[in-house]
Order: structure tokens, then sequence, then C-alpha cells
């Protein structure tokens, strides 16, 4: 036998040895898994936020703690969930906005505030702010350095009982001031506690 042909057959050997790795790893990868059976099975249940992005948000299994409930027009909510500090000193504000009218309700323009910067960038709830009444101050919506407002962007409007996640970030007031009033244009303002 010459060199080449031993060569030649190493290679197909060591070709025949790398496909069936190949087969026996797959096969060991294969479905042979039993299901879980003590999980229940999740059922989510949907909304579609309407408006440019048309999200759609998996409804919570747990109901959520309600802070506070504040009431727009056109069957608007915005529902808090929760105003923690953070150690950056800040505050998110976080909660659901949502639609319990029967028609589709238009996000009203006002709730992006009036400030130049923030209104360039787009819907936004950019208008919110705290206010602490017994430190007598006024708290506005925290912008990045390109004048984007910290809190959810994008919204036009929502499908009939359709709700969708928001957030808006403002400073945090002193460790003292444990309620703030949240207020937005076009919804009537709401107390709430911060943790």
């Amino acid at each position: 036998m010459s060199v080449r042909h031993v060569t030649k057959a190493g290679r197909g050997m060591a070709v025949v040895a790398i496909a069936a790795g190949l087969v026996f790893g797959l096969s060991a990868c294969g479905g042979e898994e039993k299901p879980q059976q003590d999980k229940p099975a999740s059922t989510k249940s949907s909304s579609t936020a309407g408006g440019s992005g048309g999200n759609t948000q998996p409804q919570s299994q747990e109901p959520a703690t309600v802070l506070a409930v504040l009431k727009g027009q056109e069957g608007l909510e915005l529902s808090v969930e929760s105003a923690k500090r953070d150690g950056g000193g800040f505050i998110t504000v976080s909660g659901k906005l949502r639609n319990v009218a029967d028609a589709t309700a238009v996000i009203p323009p006002q709730v992006n505030g009036n400030e130049t910067e923030v209104i360039k960038h787009g819907s936004s709830l950019g208008g919110a702010t705290l206010v602490d009444s017994v430190g007598k101050k006024r708290y506005y919506v925290l912008r990045d350095t390109d004048g984007r407002p910290l809190t959810t962007t994008g919204l036009d409007s929502l499908a009939a009982g359709a709700w969708t996640s928001v957030f808006m970030q403002f400073p945090a007031p002193p460790p003292t001031t444990t309620e703030v009033s949240l207020q937005l244009p076009t919804f009537d303002p709401a107390t709430i506690k911060l943790s």
C-alpha cells in the first residue's frame, strides 16, 4: 500500500468516526424527556395595546397590589402598582394603563407634558409629576442626556378592554417623605405611598 492510500483510508475512518459521534450526540439529546406533571399549566390571557406598537401584554396570574387608581377621560385608568425608591436617588412608579370603556380610547396628548424637549421625542407620560405637599416641592419626570423622558413612550391609543404596562422615573424626595400625590394631565390626582 502506498502512503497515499493509507492517508485516504485514515481520512475516511476519521469522517466515519465524526459522523458516528454526531449521530450519537443527537440521539442522546432526543425527546425522551418526560413532561412535567407536577407543575400546573399556566394560563395566560392577553390584551392588545393599540397604537404604533400594538403590544400584547400577558395578564398576571396573581392580582397585583394597587396603590392608587387615577381616572382619566374616555374610560382610561392608570393603576399604580409600585412606587419604589432606587439606590440611584430616584423613584420608579409603575403600573398599568387600562381602557375600561367599550370603545378605543385615544391617549390624550396632554399626558406628554408641554416641554418642547420632551414633546419632540414623541408620545409619552412625560407630563407626570409627583407633588410632595409636606416639603412643598413638585418633581418632574427625569430625562436622559438627549432630553428623552424616562417613562413609557409610544402610547397612542388603547383598544376597548386593553391595557399596557407603564413606568415613570422621578427624582426621589427626602427619605422622610412617605406619601406623594401623583399627577398626570387629564387624570384625577391620587396619593401614593413610597416604598
